[in-house]
């Protein structure tokens, strides 16, 4: 297929074609990998971490009084389990897709490492049983918002990558319920606090997704996702554009946490500091639009939100 079919800019709010030349899989399957380890690989473990962070996190800035470890420990544990199954059934929905892109090919269910079927089943299984701890421990609310994070991703998110570059936005929703399920298992309630983070992460995202879009654009060309960088002119004029007004948002919601009462002013100024670097980058990456560039945003993000859930927990006032 000539390079500039996988370029090509269509409609958006129209499917792209699938080509029918696939990736070669046979030497990208790791030599030595084991089913324990692909079991692992199903699970997404960074996209998990990032959970365990934010749910963390979450429980961290509701709890009053005495920290209940224990409790918390439960908390993040049942919402990674569901994240974890969530990312199989993913793996397991979009495993022809992921045959067309180069990042993707590697994958357990394209190399035939795992069959579909034992990918299907352990995805049920991990947010079955994700659910129902979470359920246990902390109550209904909790479990509804991880189901809802489930299913939303899965049956909105994942169909809607092929027809429409919204599917980006929509997608942000469920990765920013998090710490809302951390927030709501600490005191019962979505309250302000509870939005206000999903709020800061919800909007986090869209520089850190569109920077990994960008650098992978042709990847989804190829495999018929409609990422914005996909749809958008060829010098990303729409993409970059989206990654510095979201950025700047960020700077102005990230001090809502001390405006609100919930943290100090080591914390405001932390942010401002923090979240204005953050735009800085975003700045010099649009200056010079190459992968190389996007991909250090891309670690720009990554090392962002610990940061800032971590001032936010240090500087955490008394309630």
């Amino acid at each position: 297929m000539p390079a500039s079919d996988l370029t090509r800019a269509p409609r958006e709010g129209t499917a792209l074609a699938v080509p029918q030349e696939r990736v070669s899989t046979r030497a990208l399957a790791p030599e030595g990998t084991t089913k324990l380890s692909a079991y692992v690989a199903l699970t997404k473990p960074d996209v998990s971490f990032l959970v365990l962070m934010t749910t963390g996190a979450g429980f961290y800035m509701g709890a009053r009084g005495p920290m209940p470890w224990l409790h918390m420990l439960h908390v993040v544990f049942g919402t990674m389990m569901i994240a974890a199954g969530t990312a199989a059934l993913n793996h397991y929905i979009e495993r022809e897709s992921d045959r067309y892109m180069r990042r993707t090919a590697s994958r357990p269910l394209p190399t035939g490492l795992l069959s579909p079927a034992e990918a299907l089943v352990f995805g049920v299984t991990l947010s079955v049983a994700g659910a129902i701890d979470l359920y246990l421990a902390t109550g209904y609310l909790p479990c509804v918002l991880g189901l809802f994070t489930c299913l939303s991703y899965l049956l909105a998110y994942t169909p809607l990558k092929k027809r429409t570059t919204w599917a980006t936005f929509i997608g942000a929703i469920p990765g920013a319920i998090p710490p809302m399920i951390g927030w709501t298992a600490a005191t019962g309630k979505l309250d302000s606090g509870a939005w206000l983070l999903f709020l800061i992460l919800f909007i986090w995202q869209f520089p850190h997704f569109h920077a990994i879009s960008w650098m992978y654009r042709e990847d989804y060309a190829r495999a018929g996702i409609l990422m914005l960088p996909v749809v958008d002119d060829k010098q990303g004029t729409r993409t970059f554009r989206q990654i510095i007004l979201y950025a700047a948002a960020l700077v102005a919601v990230s001090l809502l946490p001390s405006i609100m009462g919930f943290t100090g002013v080591l914390y405001f100024f932390g942010a401002l500091v923090t979240c204005t670097g953050l735009v800085q980058v975003c700045l010099w990456a649009s200056s010079s639009r190459t992968n190389t560039r996007a991909k250090w945003l891309m670690h720009a993000t990554v090392m962002h939100i610990p940061i800032l859930l971590g001032l936010m927990m240090y500087d955490k006032l008394p309630r």
